[in-house]
């Protein structure tokens, strides 16, 4: 986006914007990256041990030593590793048991991934509404529930943790599985537990937008044998053989095998996981204070936070009391030399909303007679204005990224736009 200080109304002739100090790129781990991944990376090199499993010479595996790692960290059992979030998806619904006929309520407010891999599985996503903490509402989540329903799937967005007491409470009640999407949390915590660790599974993404990256990649997380049984199958078409499980038991696989040189450069980032939350929760809290009494006297509301000590801190969201109003920040901000994101609007395509899914909404099939929908035991459609909450908190929904990156100095200008904005356009 490009700024155009001379233009804003908030300046002075000659003025100039408010941020005059380049604002740092919103890729936590992968700004951190240094020459410990980069000796990680040579090792594995000089080791030519680029598969998991064998190489010319012997040695351990980067790998299963960062799925031993991630367990640890995470305090689960297993943990596996795969190429990709959405393919950690996909193995956490195989090791759920997810399929034909089954219905999966994921939030209306979530990257696109999240429904796909549902569709992938064969089942049906059902759409829900998300609260003011922009993830899945327990309230509405259980007013969706039917006779199908097989499978919850929270989505942790944007850094903040789901109200997981109540949707663990709903699931019990209604004897649901629970698979977790902490693509953009990793490592964040309710009440003190990390996320992941609530459901039966856990998938994570380690994509390079995310905290910590090793370009592409994710992980599965669970404590239940059954469960990582399946997953370790249906990741690797030799999964079952490799892990002992019993011929008679094997089920048919797909490779989603993590290469070496994800894994090591996986596993030094898992090292900076907590400090880089750390820097990010400091920076955003000052932030926020920054705009508390500003946020009060212009009718701007927080996001909700189910969990402040949780909260991954990545991302500072606070609603305008319309859509317009929003949509004013955005641009005064771009003029002051900033940069925010209204997370909805309707012409302008964003996969993470639901009503630009559109081969989800239109029910596309790779072959004329696929699909989940087609035999489903009864009909499931998605109106572009099922969820109307949703739609209205994401239409005046501002996004202030908080990078690790973030200098004293970027802080205070970045605080001087944002209330100064704040001022000007309510």
């Amino acid at each position: 986006m490009a700024h155009d200080p001379i233009n804003s109304p908030l300046n002075s002739p000659g003025e100039g914007p408010t941020i005059r100090h380049p604002l740092p790129q919103m890729y936590p781990g992968g700004m951190r990256i240094d020459t410990e991944e980069e000796q990680a990376v040579l090792e594995v090199l000089h080791n030519k041990r680029l598969f998991r499993y064998y190489g010319p010479n012997p040695g351990p595996s980067k790998v299963e030593e960062l799925e031993e790692s991630y367990s640890r960290f995470m305090g689960t059992r297993y943990a596996q590793a795969v190429t990709s979030g959405t393919a950690a998806l996909l193995c956490g619904l195989a090791g759920l048991g997810i399929g034909p006929e089954d219905e999966v309520i994921v939030p209306a407010y979530t990257w696109i991934a999240s429904a796909s891999a549902v569709v992938a599985a064969g089942a049906v996503p059902i759409l829900a509404e998300v609260d003011e903490s922009l993830t899945l509402d327990p309230g509405d989540l259980e007013s969706k529930i039917t006779p199908y329903t097989k499978a919850i799937l929270p989505v942790h967005m944007r850094g903040a943790p789901c109200q997981m007491d109540e949707i663990m409470a709903v699931a019990r009640k209604h004897n649901l599985l629970v698979l977790e999407d902490v693509a953009q949390a990793n490592g964040g915590r309710f009440r003190g537990k990390r996320l992941g660790t609530f459901g039966d599974v856990g998938a994570f993404s380690l994509q390079f937008n995310k905290i910590i990256t090793s370009g592409e990649g994710g992980m599965v997380i669970t404590d239940q044998e059954s469960i990582w049984n399946r997953v370790v199958m249906f990741h690797d078409v030799v999964g079952g053989e490799r892990n002992h499980i019993p011929e008679a038991e094997i089920l048919p696989g797909i490779n989603f095998r993590m290469p070496e040189l994800l894994g090591a450069v996986a596993l030094v980032q898992l090292k900076r996981l907590d400090y880089l939350l750390e820097i990010m929760r400091r920076n955003k809290q000052i932030l926020k204070e920054s705009l508390t009494d500003v946020a009060k006297r212009k009718g701007i509301r927080f996001r909700t936070l189910h969990d402040p000590q949780g909260d991954a801190g990545i991302a500072l969201v606070f609603f305008a009391p319309d859509a317009e109003g929003a949509h004013r920040v955005g641009r005064a901000l771009e003029a002051e030399g900033g940069e925010a994101w209204i997370l909805y609007s309707p012409n302008d395509v964003d996969y993470h909303v639901y009503p630009h899914w559109s081969p989800i909404m239109n029910q596309r099939t790779w072959s004329p007679q696929g699909g989940p929908w087609r035999n489903h035991p009864r009909r499931v459609t998605y109106p572009p204005d099922m969820c109307p909450r949703t739609l209205d908190l994401l239409s005046r929904a501002v996004h202030v990224d908080v990078s690790p990156e973030l200098t004293s100095l970027n802080l205070e200008e970045l605080a001087d736009a944002l209330n100064k904005v704040l001022e000007a356009q309510f």
